[in-house]
């Protein structure tokens, strides 16, 4: 099992990948944080606003002008959890608390960049939108097979500028090709988009060997299609083998049921607009939403 992974609805994607028992490669900020000390200043969000010359300073000190974004400097469960726009002075006022900073209020495509980098320097990237559904809800992710230029570019010197000697994955989040968020760790929702056991082979020998092999011309889209149900109820998995059949069905990649069954509701992180119950990886975004409405009515019933 190469990768560590806590969710076992994710363990589908790693464990048939042999890898040495002493390559450790994570999928959880807080193992990132740990593994990784001399980086690990990439989860300060302030610092990495000032890393790019952004205007940006901790709650305490206020903006010269307004809209501004707040937010926690860190939070590393829940990367979003306290952020707010503030459009006035009384807005930042209500909002000031310790712990937490305000930069500008950036527009443009928001996007979800995994790359692969050796010694600071790129070598592979993808790259995905999500479209949102309200309150922290998702509809789903399109992971695209095209470069992002305006990100690439600036990260990629950003990289070289700020993580020189690292080797591995990382997760940037970006507005307008400005980054946001820094994640010494990949999206673990989607590896069979990316391209399934040859990619995480890839993976693994990053993390062995310090390089990165792997063949990406056969790279398509793909789309990670999201269910949400409402709060409240105690649900249940489905059936093996209706799991089985929706996962067969096709264009459909892989199926994840994103919840334990054997724990309260209130023991799982989810967003305010609902429950996740279950992510369907596909190639066509029709065959996804076909086969998210079959899992509805299941867990309507």
């Amino acid at each position: 099992m190469p990768i560590c992974e806590i969710d076992p609805w994710r363990t589908q994607y790693f464990e048939n990948v042999p890898c040495p028992g002493d390559v450790l490669i994570p999928t959880e900020d807080s193992d990132a944080w740990a593994w990784n000390p001399s980086y690990r200043w990439v989860y300060d969000k302030l610092a990495v606003a000032l890393s790019q010359g952004l205007d940006a300073a901790p709650h305490g000190v206020p903006p010269s002008k307004y809209p501004v974004f707040s937010k926690p400097i860190y939070n590393l469960k829940g990367m979003g959890v306290g952020s707010r726009q503030l459009d006035t002075e009384a807005d930042y006022a209500d909002a000031y608390q310790p712990g937490h900073f305000w930069s500008p209020l950036l527009g443009g495509d928001h996007v979800s960049s995994d790359v692969a980098v050796v010694a600071g320097e790129p070598q592979w990237w993808r790259h995905a939108r999500g479209i949102a559904s309200g309150n922290g809800t998702f509809d789903y992710w399109e992971i695209t097979d095209a470069a992002a230029p305006a990100v690439e570019d600036w990260c990629g010197q950003w990289c070289r500028r700020n993580l020189a000697g690292y080797t591995g994955l990382i997760n940037l989040e970006t507005i307008g090709g400005r980054i946001i968020e820094v994640h010494l760790r990949f999206a673990d929702q989607w590896p069979d988009l990316y391209g399934g056991r040859p990619w995480v082979e890839a993976l693994v020998h990053l993390y062995e060997k310090k390089q990165w092999e792997f063949d990406d011309s056969r790279r398509r889209t793909g789309y990670s299609v999201v269910l949400f149900m409402p709060h409240g109820p105690r649900y249940k998995h489905p059936p093996i083998a209706m799991q089985a059949d929706i996962a067969g069905m096709p264009g459909i990649s892989s199926l994840q049921i994103t919840f334990h069954e054997d724990r309260s509701p209130d023991h799982h992180a989810m967003p305010p607009g609902g429950f996740r119950v279950a992510i369907v990886n596909c190639w066509d975004r029709a065959a996804g939403n076909a086969a998210r409405d079959r899992l509805r009515s299941y867990f309507s019933a």
